[in-house]
């Protein structure tokens, strides 16, 4: 059974492994850098449904099933599924699954939920209450503009420190199995809160809590960036990189040879207008289920940290003046 050190982290017994994993993109993202490493893609940003909302629900239920086909498994396998997204009430995930028949556990974390569904996938699986479980999240750059900004109607101007909303959604199977890579260790991150108002720069907002999650875990583990093939953020974009960065090295670790952020390597900053990269839930969760995975199947990687980037705001919290609280979760994914 899984076993606590030093603060808040998580050494997992059984080794709960990704059995099987999917990703979906939408068209901008399919013109990006890691266009061969996406299972799927649709030009059509509704994916042949009615709404933008709509259609996050259909990535999710397309990188569930490309994950259980990847790995051999029905619906009936998965003894419960961990889903979230940035829509009121979760209703991307909701929606999306309800047709599925699987135990439905709605979670949220912002951006972070990725992360979050594969720690807690893992817990179940590590504990014995669960055979096999499931973690999927998504985004979808319109619902996302209408849910937290201006509809795209508005057309407003974005400033150099705003992220595009990734399109996208990445599923995972957690199982106990021998021959595929596997979550080792975990740590749920703590709620930071600089005092960052502005919502069109999330990077500022979220890089205070990676550092935080970083840091803590490397003091819990006694390990340091060189440990590591790699060490992935979900949604930092350009600007919350830079200060993750400073804030690292201002406790003694310099992660800059190590480091890469998903909303930085899904676009081209060059030739795509996404300002300072991608964000979202699914910027994280549609990366790791292609690009990562990919490359412990090829053997390029063997042991690294993998963490979720979230800003707990809502529309109605900056109304009222709030500042936007970061959270990051993080996991050590091995072979």
């Amino acid at each position: 059974m899984a076993i606590k050190i030093g603060k808040s982290t998580i050494i997992f017994n059984k080794k709960p492994a990704v059995a099987g994993y999917g990703s979906v993109v939408g068209k901008k993202e399919m013109e990006g850098p890691l266009s061969a490493e996406f299972d799927s893609y649709d030009t059509d940003i509704r994916f042949g449904e009615e709404s933008f909302e709509k259609a996050e629900s259909r990535m999710q239920k397309i990188a569930v099933e490309t994950a259980l086909r990847k790995c051999q498994k029905s619906e009936s396998d998965i003894d419960v599924i961990f889903a979230g997204d940035l829509l009121n009430q979760c209703v991307g995930s909701s929606f999306g699954l309800r047709g599925m028949g699987i135990p439905f556990a709605g979670i949220y974390g912002a951006c972070s939920t990725m992360t979050l569904g594969l720690i807690l996938a893992s817990i179940c699986v590590d504990c014995g209450v669960a055979d096999c479980a499931a973690a999927v999240t998504s985004s979808h750059f319109c619902s996302a503009e209408r849910q937290y900004r201006y509809p795209l109607e508005y057309g407003s101007v974005r400033p150099q420190s705003a992220q595009w909303t990734v399109t996208g959604s990445g599923a995972s199977i957690i199982s106990c199995c021998s021959d595929k890579p596997y979550i080792d260790k975990a740590t749920f991150g703590k709620i930071v809160d600089l005092g960052v108002k502005d919502a069109n720069n999330m990077g500022a907002a979220m890089a205070p809590s990676a550092a935080s999650t970083l840091v803590g875990f490397f003091e819990d583990t006694s390990t340091g960036p060189d440990d590591y093939d790699g060490i992935f953020t979900g949604d930092l974009g350009r600007v919350g990189t830079d200060l993750l960065y400073i804030l690292t090295e201002q406790n003694g670790f310099n992660i800059r040879e190590k480091h890469q952020d998903c909303g930085l390597i899904i676009f081209d900053r060059k030739s795509q207008d996404v300002h300072s990269g991608g964000s979202g839930c699914g910027c994280s969760a549609s990366v790791l289920n292609s690009y990562i995975f990919h490359r412990f199947e090829s053997g390029a990687f063997r042991n690294i940290l993998f963490m979720s980037t979230g800003a707990l705001l809502s529309p109605t919290s900056t109304m009222q003046g709030e500042s936007i609280p970061g959270i990051t979760h993080l996991v050590n994914i091995k072979t």
